[in-house]
Parts: structure tokens; C-alpha cells; sequence
């Protein structure tokens, strides 16, 4: 289903935090988990940081401190976003004794404000909200509960809000980087994306992807074709609007959306396919599996080898951001007394946003590209290189 995209980007306007460290320990736990410690292909993929948050003095927590987690539709085991800021509480309470930490699971839109005003009876120390669609129900509980502290994943408000910390993340960055990868892996000339919904932390990682693909094809003289996002020619990207024609399966847990929305694209001649869907991309998976040797895909939001294993073998890599480190940060600043409201924003330059390793594939991308990767990471982190779309020609 292709559907026209007039959303505007909340990233469009930030306000600096002060992040509570995850300590040294909890940063280490994330780089092993996301695959970006020594070993499983890293030292041959791109320098790209693991993700992390600044560190700061703090005084001792609490002995006793209930973390608590709403998750999105997508469940906590969607291998993606829900379950990256379950895995920050777990950082958390590993860093913090004392600390304890549950979730409630959201079935549908309607179990938003109810399971937050769950949480609120049961005194949890913070309430994180997971997901773009849960901003009204966040800021809703937020302003009637002045003294309890939140922290949203994927959304940042404006004006920033004293006890909601918004956790959101440059993936256009990164995503720019796999896009560039995609297009020198295809063997087609095409590659294909699609979302789970028609909302600003999914078009912006396809709006990057093609951006990638579009700057491959100018350096390189290419004609490589990114199917399933055509971004807007008149939008102010400036002002985070990613405005654009898409193909979106309106769904993150149907995995059988994802396996024929992707039999599609590679019907089409995709070859490498980037399904920004949580769980919807396991379908996604199967169906680049079916489809046999010369077939590859991304993995979104965490190391498609840490999350889906079994796919390994498919991963060229993944574009990824930083939720469990920036979540495990807030938790921990609850905790420690030393919270502050506000918007965090990962980038490449931080590492709330990075491509993962090669894996099983880091012996079959060209060290000319990985070098390219380099030093294209260094060139958008330095502000040299636009990201977007538009700025380049499309084949």
C-alpha cells in the first residue's frame, strides 16, 4: 500500500539534556549485545561508535526503585524498538542495586492511557513510553502528574516538558550509510524499503536509505533504483518534514504483510531489501530467504544478528540507534535523583545512531566501500555532506 506522507518530523527542534552516564559497564553490555565489541566481524566494519551516552558524576540511588516500560503495539518481543528499551531497563537494574523494573504490553492504541495510568498507581520511579503514537497519552499523564518522570522513545516535544525526558534519533544518518552500502552490494541496480507506518521515526530511516542510494549513484556514475520511498520535491527539510510517496504495510507485527510486501519489491528486481517495520521485517526475512542466493536485506533499529539470529546469513549489516543506552540513561538518572526533562538526540557524532558490523558479510564488502562508509560517517558527522534526498539526483 503506497500512501502520501505530509507528517511532520518532531526531530525538528531540539533541546539540549543532561543524560544521567549508563555507567561505563552498562555501555560495555550494549556494545557486546549490539555486536560491537572485539570479535563477530567488527574490526572490518565501519568505525562506527557503540551506542552511548555522556557520562556525568552521580550520587548513589535509591535502595528501592521500580523502572516501568508501555510498550507499542509491537509487544516487548518485536526483536526492535519495545524490546531494545526493555533490554535499557535490564542495563539499569544491572548497574543500580536496588533497582526493579517490569512492563506493560499494549494491544492496541486504546490500552495507551490506561496502562500508563496503571503505572502511575503503582509508583514507579519512571514510566517509559515506547513509540511515536504514545505521544498524546505520554503528555496527557505527564501534565496531570507533574511529579511523576517519563521519558518517550522517538518523540521530542516543544517545548520540552520538566518531567519528560523525549529520546529521539538522527537515523537518517546512519540509514544514509546503509542506503550507500545497499547500492554497491545490488547486482540488480535496484533495492527496496518500506515501512511499518506513515510516521516520522520510519520515513526518516527510508528517507535516509535513499538518500544513500541517490549519493552512490552520483559518485559512482551509478543508476541504482530505491524502490518503496520517493520523497516530496517540495518539503522543508530544514524543518524535519519528510514529506514523500511510500509503500507502508500499516502494521508491525504481521509478519505475513511483510513477506508479500517484500515478494513484491523483488518482483520488482530488488535485491536487497530494508524493512523499517519491527516485527513486520521477520516476513520480510522469509521472504528474501525464499527468494535464494543473491538476495540480501538491512535490519532496523538493533543488530539484525543479535535480534533475529536465525536470519544472520541474509544481514549485509544494520541501521541502528542507540534505545537501550539512552534508555538505561534515563532510568538510571531517575534513580540516582539527578533526572532532567528535556530531548535527547542521537547522532552518528554521539552514538545514539550507528551502522552495525558485517557479520557473516565482512569478508564480502570491498574495502573500498567500507573505506567510503568511513569516510562518509566522518563527513555527515562533520555537517560536510547533505542527507537529504533531494540533494541528489534520483535514477
Amino acid at each position: 500500500m503506497r500512501r502520501k506522507s505530509q507528517v511532520v518530523n518532531p526531530h525538528r527542534r531540539f533541546v539540549a539534556t543532561r543524560l544521567s552516564a549508563a555507567s561505563a559497564a552498562a555501555v560495555t553490555t550494549v556494545a557486546a549485545v549490539g555486536g560491537l565489541a572485539a570479535g563477530a566481524g567488527a574490526s572490518t566494519a565501519p568505525r562506527v561508535a557503540a551506542h552511548r551516552a555522556p557520562a556525568v558524576a552521580v550520587p548513589h540511588a535509591a535502595k528501592h526503585f521500580l523502572a516501568c516500560e508501555v510498550t507499542d503495539t509491537g509487544g516487548i518481543n518485536d526483536r526492535s524498538f519495545n524490546a531494545s528499551a526493555y533490554l535499557g531497563l535490564k542495563i539499569a537494574a544491572k548497574a543500580i542495586p536496588g533497582l526493579s523494573y517490569k512492563y506493560l504490553q499494549s494491544n492496541s492504541t486504546s490500552d495507551y492511557a490506561p496502562n500508563i495510568s496503571t503505572f502511575i498507581g503503582e509508583k514507579c520511579g519512571i514510566i517509559i513510553t515506547v513509540g511515536f503514537d504514545m505521544a498524546q497519552a505520554t503528555q496527557s499523564a505527564a501534565k496531570k502528574n507533574p511529579n511523576q518522570k517519563f521519558a518517550i522513545v522517538d518523540f521530542s516535544y516543544t517545548p520540552a516538558m520538566k518531567n519528560v525526558l523525549g529520546l529521539v534519533y538522527h537515523t537518517n544518518q546512519d540509514a544514509f550509510l546503509g542506503g550507500y552500502l545497499a547500492a554497491a552490494m545490488s547486482k540488480t541496480g535496484k533495492v527496496g524499503t518500506f515501512g511499518g507506518q506513515d510516521i516520522p521515526p520510519v520515513t526518516i530511516y527510508m528517507d535516509g536509505f535513499v538518500a544513500g542510494v541517490r549519493y552512490y549513484d552520483k559518485v559512482n556514475h551509478a543508476h541504482v533504483v530505491a524502490l518503496g520511498w520517493t520523497p516530496a520535491k517540495k518539503r522543508n527539510f530544514a524543518s524535519g518534514a519528510f514529506a514523500g510517496n511510500g509503500t507502508f504495510t500499516n502494521d508491525f507485527t504481521n509478519q505475513a504483510l511483510g513477506k508479500t510486501t517484500t515478494q513484491t519489491l523483488i518482483a520488482q528486481g530488488a535485491d536487497i531489501i530494508f524493512p523499517v517495520a519491527g516485527a513486520v521485517g521477520l516476513g520480510a526475512a522469509a521472504a528474501v530467504k525464499q527468494a535464494g542466493p543473491g538476495h540480501y536485506m538491512l535490519w532496523v533499529d538493533t543488530d539484525g544478528c543479535v535480534s533475529a539470529p536465525q536470519y544472520c546469513s541474509l544481514f549485509i549489516s544494520s541501521v541502528t540507534k542507540g534505545i537501550a543506552a539512552s534508555v538505561s540513561a534515563a532510568v538510571e538518572a531517575a534513580a540516582r535523583g539527578t533526572f532532567h526533562g528535556g530531548n535527547y538526540n542521537g547522532t552518528l557524532a554521539n552514538g545514539g545512531v550507528a551502522l552495525a558490523p558485517f557479520h557473516q558479510f565482512a569478508n564480502k564488502v570491498p574495502a573500498k566501500v567500507k573505506a567510503m562508509l568511513n569516510k562518509l560517517k566522518a563527513e555527515i558527522e562533520a555537517g560536510k555532506i547533505s542527507i537529504d534526498p533531494n540533494s541528489y539526483p534520483a535514477s
